[in-house]
């Protein structure tokens, strides 16, 4: 299982709490996160199916490069780290 934890910035918006979930890629992780939480999937995901510009994932430390197909292995103990970009002057 992985385990999907969400920045208090995201929090603040929608209520994402950090779970364990199983899949073999990290677009099957998140899906089964939006099957329990279904109102975060508009929050992360634009309307392609895609990571929205101003979030972020780390699989165990390291950014997702595949940020369209979300193909990137998820192992068991694979850590995700969903994360929204802050901006402003």
């Amino acid at each position: 299982m992985a385990q999907i934890t969400f920045t208090q910035n995201l929090a603040r918006h929608v209520e994402c709490p950090a779970l364990e979930v199983d899949g073999g890629t990290v677009r099957e992780a998140l899906e089964r996160y939006f099957a329990l939480h279904p109102r975060v999937r508009g929050y992360v995901l634009d309307e392609q199916g895609a990571l929205r510009k101003h979030v972020v994932i780390f699989v165990d430390g390291q950014q997702l490069r595949d940020r369209a197909g979300l193909s990137e292995p998820v192992r068991d103990g694979t850590s995700l780290y969903v994360m929204q970009a802050l901006s402003g002057g």
